[in-house]
């Protein structure tokens, strides 16, 4: 088999459309416009045979009818949100089992940003590190705003996600780590490997490449939102709240309202 290949697709201001590919087949996964994924397509001789979505956000899946109006493909998506394309609907704990390219997804239920909101694990094979399409749960140095879910919804699929395999690649929907790191500074600013992650993530934009995929082991140590526990992170979100004393749960749901009004 052919290696495989996994390249995000810039889209709108800060979407990446995450593309794999092994020999002539490809696959993507949350879509929100299909000309970047077309021109790609075309560019280099592939054929669309599979759309993974995550959520029902209309970045994340706006493109997917004018891909199918090119060829009709499988599209997966959660069971538990109303996406008109989606034709095969899943649940935490199935598997998506594709043949071309050949791959096996685990699927996470992850509510938060939006209720029915899925991941995709995909285990290490042959010289593949493990990687997980997290949509809009999971960011570098952050994760997505709770429009549906609540923050104990949101903790709980962080934690989830969290206890995978620390050196599995982290492919996130957006290119938000530069204003996520100055948050995460802002709530931890000891933390050593953050300043760290700073200049490589400035060094990385600067030359026009993206600060994504990173991996789990390196969110362990760097996003305040997987550190409820660090105690400069509890202490800041102790002074935001306005408290005494908070729990894990209070000190998560502190940062994250407060993130919803950082600049």
């Amino acid at each position: 088999m052919a290696a495989l290949s996994v390249v995000p697709i810039p889209a709108f201001q800060d979407n990446y459309i995450w593309l794999l590919s092994s020999g002539a087949e490809a696959i993507v996964v949350d879509p929100g416009a299909s000309q970047p994924v077309l021109d790609y397509l075309r560019a280099h001789r592939l054929k669309l045979s599979a759309i993974l979505l995550t959520h029902h956000h209309g970045d994340h899946v706006g493109g997917v009818a004018e891909l199918l109006a090119h060829g009709k493909v499988p599209v997966y998506g959660p069971a538990a949100e109303s996406i008109p394309s989606v034709d095969h609907p899943l649940n935490d704990g199935e598997q998506v089992a594709l043949d071309a390219p050949r791959l096996l997804f685990d699927v996470i239920s992850v509510p938060g940003h939006t209720r029915g909101h899925i991941a995709y694990w995909m285990a290490a094979q042959d010289d593949q590190a493990p990687r997980l399409f997290c949509g809009d749960t999971l960011f570098a140095s952050g994760c997505g705003r709770l429009f549906e879910g609540s923050p104990a919804q949101m903790l709980a699929s962080l934690d989830r996600l969290a206890a995978l395999p620390g050196h599995t690649r982290v492919h996130c929907a957006h290119e938000y780590t530069m204003s996520n790191i100055r948050f995460a500074l802002a709530c931890e600013p000891d933390n050593a490997a953050l300043r760290a992650w700073r200049d490589e993530a400035a060094r990385l934009r600067e030359a026009g490449l993206p600060t994504v995929p990173t991996t789990l082991a390196h969110e362990l140590a760097v996003n305040p939102f997987l550190r409820s526990d660090a105690p400069q992170v509890r202490e800041a979100a102790i002074s935001q709240a306005g408290r005494t004393s908070l729990d894990r749960l209070g000190v998560f749901a502190a940062i994250r309202a407060w993130k919803d009004g950082f600049r």
